[in-house]
């Protein structure tokens, strides 16, 4: 079944309240002019950050009756977009669903969530970080933040990064592993405080960064948020470097939307508020080749 606008399919989980996941992916990629086909990986009453006692419902079973159900109707998709995946089980879906709906056309985009910090999530284990190396290979795009990066090449204890050298090197062994775009966020600033995103494009051989402005707090979701920009941005014909330039701009957007409000933190950010602006003109253009 074919459609005359884009269709992504965006696997991950539902929190009911908190943002993120595929509250923050719908109306990001709707936005963008993409129509998004949900596979909920699981629902939660909220997400895992700064909560206790939430609802979690595992949906592994009917993730194979949803994909049978769209096999049956032929659908096609522009784009795959993966998020947070609860099992190794989850895993091996994901990656046999990529292996029957992708095309020569299809941007696969893995956001392979597993930790933050310097360590896993609570609800992760070694076996999730080998599934997840298995299922970047598979991709085309992968958003690791840097402590996802450090886990997919199996470093341990504590990140310290020597420098731009040090972090393109991450970034091609992980191009290595089969995605032909990595992109590397929260990669501490080299002086002074802040961070930034690095990407390898592999096959044009080219690094990029944008910086990222300090601002200190945490708000969960932002990854999310981030990677969904990404996939609207390229799936509309924009470069490597302007949808990272897009991307960062909108999330520090949200934040800073965000931020002069005494405002839970673990609520996330006011995504409402910064929605419009996806579809504006890109102000400044802040990436540089490294």
């Amino acid at each position: 079944m074919h459609s005359v606008i884009q269709r992504v399919a965006a696997i991950h989980d539902l929190s009911g309240f908190g943002g993120g996941s595929l509250s923050a992916v719908i109306p990001i990629l709707s936005a963008l002019g993409i129509q998004v086909c949900s596979l909920p990986t699981a629902i939660l009453s909220t997400h895992t950050g700064g909560f206790s006692n939430f609802h979690f419902r595992d949906l592994t079973s009917d993730m194979r009756h949803i994909i049978d159900h769209w096999r049956e109707l032929s659908l096609s998709f522009a784009g795959i977009y993966s998020g947070f995946l609860g099992s190794p089980e989850q895993i091996d879906i994901v990656t046999d669903f990529i292996r029957t709906f992708r095309t020569d056309s299809t941007l696969v985009v893995v956001d392979p969530v597993l930790g933050d910090d310097g360590k896993l999530y609570d609800t992760m284990d070694r076996s999730m970080v080998d599934g997840m190396r298995s299922l970047v290979a598979s991709a085309d795009v992968i958003t690791p933040n840097i402590t996802e990066a450090a886990l997919l090449l199996g470093k341990a204890g504590p990140l310290a990064i020597s420098g731009t050298e040090e972090i393109k090197a991450w970034a091609r062994a992980l191009s290595d592993l089969g995605p032909r775009c990595v992109i590397i966020t929260s990669v501490p600033a080299e002086h002074g405080r802040g961070t930034s995103v690095v990407a390898f494009d592999k096959d044009a051989n080219r690094f990029w960064k944008v910086a990222c402005p300090y601002i200190p707090a945490c708000y969960p979701g932002t990854g999310d948020i981030f990677a969904s920009v990404i996939t609207g941005s390229l799936l509309q014909g924009d470069s490597l470097p302007l949808s990272l330039d897009r991307a960062v701009q909108f999330v520090s957007m949200a934040i800073r939307a965000t931020f002069g409000h005494n405002f839970p933190e673990r609520e996330g950010v006011f995504l409402e508020r910064v929605l419009p602006s996806l579809n504006a003109p890109v102000s400044m253009s802040s990436f540089e080749l490294i």
